[in-house]
């Protein structure tokens, strides 16, 4: 009777012991934890009907060693965004400029006055780092910040139309990433839907008639930034909500969500919505988010009318969604850089992303492939293309943006392969497969960006020798 492979494994406390893992600079729960999965894995391969022997013990270790350098890397870490999409959600939306940055840092190094006046020398209001200059950029009478647009809009619902019936047009019944939708947010606020108009077709009417007939108590506007509909349709602009809402004494609140300030940031994306131009349409509240075309750090903001804002600081769900330190004093920063429009472009990452002329981008693109060609030589072939690139962030969805890429194209196929090992670099970078070529595009890269690049190609080629 031959003996069962498994027992020829080494024991945990052997395996440990291999010089390979026991000088090695690991902290010991990360040398258990992989000598413990090296070999279950180890055993799952004898059992499936893979090798008639066990590893040899080096083996193993060298395994337990490879396994252990994985481990030791930070789940959370600096990816290079060649993909084109400027706020991508899956990689972070906007990145932070430097101000941002080490504004952040410098608040969490030690203690700052978040809560507390140091004129007077006793308890503040973390509202008051970004309220006065949310109203100087937007013209708001008052405004506050949370920790996210679902909070904000959660914080405004519940203060404003909790137990009340609140007027919403049936092609704005949005769903955000992650399967929440206003409907399920209007309900856990308390306030009660009431759908006016058709999918396509809402008239001023429709509110009206909503107003007089059904109750309606507040009118809510819910900006489709991660959709269009086109063809036959018609919106209500806000001006028509907002002398409504006058007529008959009716909060008028819009969930703008995508976040552009004012239209003199943004020349090249046209026809936006921006927070500025709703108040001045007659919006009572607005609320955005802080991570999308603001191009700050994750937070939800929302600026309007001093009555109504104070009773949203004052409502429990405020407490729940608050903002931390960290977000509050790179929110500062980044909002401090709006007081000079110039400034605002040029040290704004994503809004530097996004205005970044399609000439300016041709030229690195051209300069970029000029490199890895000389890198990847036999392996890839290389071109500078020409590109769309995305907005993001569930932000003007329909709106390309006129790109310059560098287009690696393996020599015998295996684009997906390439892909996954740009995926694998020390710093991995992430681009897009068109076709049989994988694009790196330039409006996402910044100069430290395309070092990256180049050297996540030179690990290729070593890889490849």
């Amino acid at each position: 009777m031959s003996e069962n492979p498994l027992r020829r494994l080494p024991k945990m406390d052997l395996l440990l012991a291999r010089p390979g893992l026991a000088e090695g600079p690991f902290p010991r729960a990360v040398l258990v934890r992989a000598a413990r999965e090296t070999l279950e894995e180890a055993r799952r391969e004898l059992l499936s009907g893979g090798p008639d022997r066990p590893p040899e013990a080096d083996e193993l270790a060298d395994r337990a060693r490879a396994r252990a350098v994985r481990l030791s890397v930070p789940h959370l870490r600096r990816v290079v965004n060649a993909s084109g999409v400027v706020l991508h959600t899956n990689l972070g939306r906007a990145p932070l400029g430097m101000e941002a940055a080490r504004a952040a840092y410098d608040a969490a190094l030690g203690y700052s006055n978040l809560e507390y006046g140091l004129e007077a020398g006793e308890r503040g209001s973390r509202h008051d780092h970004v309220e006065a200059i949310l109203c100087e950029l937007t013209g708001a009478e008052a405004a506050m910040a949370v920790n996210n647009n679902a909070a904000a809009v959660l914080v405004m619902l519940s203060a404003l139309a909790g137990g009340k019936r609140a007027a919403v047009s049936r092609g704005e019944l949005v769903e955000i990433g992650g399967g929440f939708r206003v409907p399920d947010i209007m309900a856990r606020s308390g306030a009660t839907l009431l759908e006016v108009g058709t999918t396509n077709k809402t008239r001023i009417a429709d509110y009206e008639h909503a107003v007089l007939t059904r109750g309606a108590e507040v009118l809510l506007k819910v900006h489709t930034s991660n959709y269009e509909i086109v063809g036959f349709t018609q919106d209500t602009p806000l001006e028509e909500l907002s002398a409504l809402g006058r007529l008959h004494g009716l909060p008028l609140l819009y969930d703008l969500g995508s976040g552009a300030l004012d239209r003199e940031f943004l020349p090249g994306l046209g026809e936006c919505p921006t927070v500025a131009g709703a108040l001045r349409a007659g919006a009572d509240v607005v609320c955005f988010s802080g991570d999308k075309l603001l191009g700050g750090p994750q937070a939800g903001i929302a600026v309007g009318k001093r009555t109504y804002i104070e009773a949203m600081k004052r409502d429990p769900m405020a407490r729940v969604g608050r903002i931390d330190k960290l977000s509050l004093a790179a929110l500062e920063a980044t909002l401090r850089l709006y007081r000079d429009p110039a400034q605002a472009g040029a040290r704004i990452p994503a809004l530097a992303m996004l205005n970044a002329p399609a000439e300016a981008l041709k030229a690195r693109a051209e300069a970029l492939a000029a490199r890895l060609r000389l890198v990847l030589d036999g392996i890839c072939t290389v071109a500078a293309v020409p590109t769309e690139d995305k907005v993001g962030g569930g932000a003007m969805p329909n709106r390309a943006l006129p790109g310059w890429a560098a287009a690696l194209t393996p020599l015998g196929g295996g684009v997906e392969e390439l892909e996954a090992a740009f995926r694998a670099a020390p710093t991995p970078v992430v681009g897009r497969i068109h076709r049989d070529a994988l694009l790196l595009a330039l409006r996402t890269l910044s100069a430290e960006d395309e070092e990256a690049v180049v050297d996540a190609a030179k690990g290729l080629v070593g890889k490849a020798e």
